[in-house]
């Protein structure tokens, strides 16, 4: 389609594309699908793609943590607590110099009594932190989907079982029981893998009737529109109709959901440890470190604050960048 010079058309988001009147022909007007509008909303917003870029670091430190401790030279592994490596007073057991032992060969310091260094920690601890997120999202995930999909598009006595078992897990006090399960099986077994399983199982099958219900009220609109009628009509099945017509069109909030989860279930692994019912020394995590540096607060206060200052920037950075998503997402939203 052309348009005669000076002319203006409205296309996609309400946006005026005019001609440029110093050209002496017409100039066609490309469409856009709904991805590369949505892609062009979010370049807009800075906020969202600072935090994206902050999101890909942490994946890049998560993944090769080993490879830049390595580089770094120091293994939070490795313990500085006994001459004549010490790193510690030998009085108080505390860092030796300003502000946890921050120096040009410890950039963040050393740990209190075991005289581990911190950035390793951190850097460890992130991978920690996003393996437990990503898997116990990828569990919500599939269970909520799955389960809101059968429960929005057949409905009956299937969303009437469904939405009632949705209901009563949304009752249940889940960190009370997170860590009665998680105590049971401690007493059974002390392996890491178990442990890691455990605080997945947890976070992930306890919060997908949240994303349930999202996806179950979305497909319930989306079933009764004319292109499910039209599908249906044309003899296509259920499984077809589902897959290739309903699951696309819940594509954002689904991607809105997980932006939005992964720091929550950060928070809850963090939570978890600190609490000493998650993950428990020598695997590195950010709750663990919390909780070891809070009978140190008063006297090595950076050791408190750079697990806490992690812990922030990653939220913030996750929540920033799901609510740009979905205002990107969102074709009525404005801001």
């Amino acid at each position: 389609m052309s348009l005669p010079k000076g002319e203006l058309e409205v296309v996609g988001e309400s946006e005026q594309v005019a001609l440029d009147s110093s050209e002496q022909g017409p100039r066609s007007i490309a469409g856009r699908s709904l991805w590369a509008i949505a892609w062009r909303r979010l370049r807009r917003n800075k906020a969202a793609l600072v935090s994206g870029v902050i999101i890909i670091i942490l994946v890049i430190v998560a993944v090769f943590a080993g490879v830049l401790t390595n580089l770094y030279g120091h293994s939070y592994l490795t313990q500085h607590n006994t001459a004549p490596n010490s790193l510690l007073d030998p009085a108080t057991n505390m860092p030796l110099g300003a502000f946890g032992g921050i120096s040009s060969t410890h950039w963040l310091g050393v740990t209190p009594v075991l005289g581990q260094d911190i950035l390793s920690m951190l850097m460890f601890g992130a991978r920690s932190s996003l393996i437990i997120a990503s898997l116990s999202t990828a569990l919500s995930l599939l269970l909520g989907v799955s389960l809101g999909l059968i429960a929005g598009y057949f409905r009956g006595w299937a969303d009437t079982v469904i939405s009632r078992t949705m209901d009563v897990l949304l009752s249940f006090p889940t960190l009370l029981l997170s860590i009665s399960l998680i105590t049971v099986v401690s007493f059974i077994t002390t392996s890491l893998l178990v442990r890691f399983c455990v605080i997945i199982f947890v976070l992930g099958f306890f919060g997908f009737p949240y994303i349930g219900r999202i996806v179950r009220g979305q497909v319930l609109s989306i079933r009764e529109k004319e292109f499910v009628d039209a599908a249906r009509s044309l003899g296509a099945s259920n499984g077809w109709i589902m897959a290739k017509e309903i699951i696309p069109n819940v594509i954002g909030p689904i991607l809105v959901y997980t932006t939005l989860t992964i720091p929550n279930y950060m928070l809850g692994e963090a939570g978890l440890s600190y609490l000493g019912v998650g993950l428990n020394p020598p695997t590195a995590s950010w709750g663990q470190m919390l909780s070891d540096a809070g009978n140190y607060f008063q006297i090595d206060p950076m050791y408190l604050f750079l697990p806490g200052l992690a812990i922030f920037i990653s939220v913030m950075a996750f929540n920033i960048f799901g609510d740009g998503l979905r205002d990107a997402l969102d074709p009525k939203s404005t801001r």
